[in-house]
C-alpha cells in the first residue's frame, strides 16, 4: 500500500503582505488537511485535489473561486481542470477535455450544479485591485507578477493513483473571453501514473508556450528528479519567455517537491503524518497533523 501524500499551493505572487500573510498560511495549511484526511479515510486521489481546492476557493485570499481577480468589464472569468493519472480522465461524465463559456454552463447546469450570481463572487478587495490596475496600465507601470495567482493540488492516494486540480480567477483587467493556462490539460497541470501529477502556477502565457506541466514531467522520465525536473522546466520559461511561476509534484512513491521563480508561493504538504508549510524561499515549517 502506497503513502498517501498531498501538496497544495495558494499560486506563485509578488511579495505578500505582513497582514496576510497569516491568512493566506491558514488557508493553505486547511486546504492541505482537508485533502490529506480524505486520502487517509480512503478516498481518490482525484476527491483528494478537489477537496483541497475547494477550500481554497471558498477563502476569498486566494485567485479563484470567492477571491478572483476581475476582467476589464469588473467581472469574473475563472478557469479551472483536473485530470485522474491512471487512465488520463480529465472528465467524468463527458469524453471532452475543454469546455467553455456557454457550453460550459449549460454542462453544469445539467449536472445539478447551482449558479452563484457572479455579482457574489466580487469583492471590494478585487474591485481596489481592478482600479489600481487600470490606473498603472495607463502609466505603464504595470507589474505582471502581481497577477499570477492560481490554486494547485497534486495527491497520490494509497492504491498509487495520482491526480491534480487547478483552478484561478486568472489575471487582473484581463480581456473578457481570455483563457490562460489553467484549463489546458500539459500548462496548468498534468497526471499520470507512470511519471507522476503536476500543478503549475504563474505567467498564463509563459506557461502555455513551454507547456510547463508536460515539460517538467518530461524530465521526470528521462531520469531526472523531481526537484531538478522543476528546477529545469522553470529555468527554460524564465529563459526563453521571460515568465516566473512554481509547480507542485508528486509520484506514485510519494516523492514530492515546490518550486517557484516567483517572488513567493504558498504551498503546504502532507505525508507521514506531518504538514510541511512554507511561503517565502527561506520560509518552511514542519508540524504534526493531528
Amino acid at each position: 500500500m502506497n503513502s498517501a501524500v498531498i501538496v497544495v499551493h495558494g499560486g506563485g505572487a509578488s511579495c505578500i503582505s505582513k497582514d496576510r500573510k497569516e491568512r493566506v498560511r491558514q488557508g493553505i495549511v486547511k486546504a492541505a488537511t482537508v485533502g490529506y484526511n480524505i486520502l487517509k479515510e480512503g478516498g481518490s486521489a482525484v476527491d483528494a485535489v478537489e477537496g483541497a481546492v475547494v477550500v481554497l476557493e471558498d477563502d476569498a485570499e486566494f485567485n479563484a473561486g470567492h477571491g478572483s481577480v476581475l476582467n476589464e468589464n469588473g467581472e469574473v472569468e475563472m478557469d479551472a481542470s483536473i485530470m485522474n493519472g491512471k487512465d488520463l480522465l480529465v472528465m467524468e461524465k463527458t469524453h471532452h477535455c475543454f469546455l467553455t463559456d456557454q457550453g460550459a454552463a449549460k454542462f453544469a447546469a445539467d449536472n445539478g450544479i447551482p449558479a452563484i450570481p457572479g455579482e457574489q463572487l466580487v469583492t471590494e478587495r478585487n474591485k481596489k485591485r481592478l482600479e489600481k490596475e487600470k490606473h498603472e496600465k495607463c502609466a505603464q507601470k504595470s507589474d505582471p507578477q502581481k497577477s499570477l495567482g492560481t490554486v494547485g493540488a497534486v495527491a497520490v492516494d494509497c492504491r498509487g493513483n495520482v491526480a491534480y486540480a487547478t483552478s484561478t480567477g486568472g489575471i487582473v483587467n484581463k480581456m473578457p473571453g481570455r483563457v490562460g493556462d489553467t484549463p489546458c490539460i500539459g500548462s496548468g497541470g498534468y497526471a499520470d501514473n507512470d511519471i507522476g501529477a503536476i500543478s503549475t502556477t504563474g505567467h498564463g502565457e509563459s506557461i502555455l508556450k513551454v507547456n510547463l506541466a508536460r515539460l517538467t514531467l518530461f524530465h521526470v522520465e528521462q531520469g531526472k528528479t523531481l526537484e531538478e525536473a522543476a528546477e529545469a522546466s522553470l529555468g527554460y520559461m524564465k529563459s526563453k519567455v521571460k515568465g516566473v511561476g512554481g509547480v507542485i509534484v508528486v509520484n506514485k512513491a510519494g516523492d514530492w517537491a515546490v518550486k517557484w521563480t516567483s517572488a513567493s508561493m504558498p504551498w503546504a504538504a502532507a505525508k507521514d503524518g506531518k504538514l510541511h508549510s512554507g511561503i517565502d524561499l527561506s520560509d518552511t515549517s514542519v508540524t504534526d497533523l493531528p
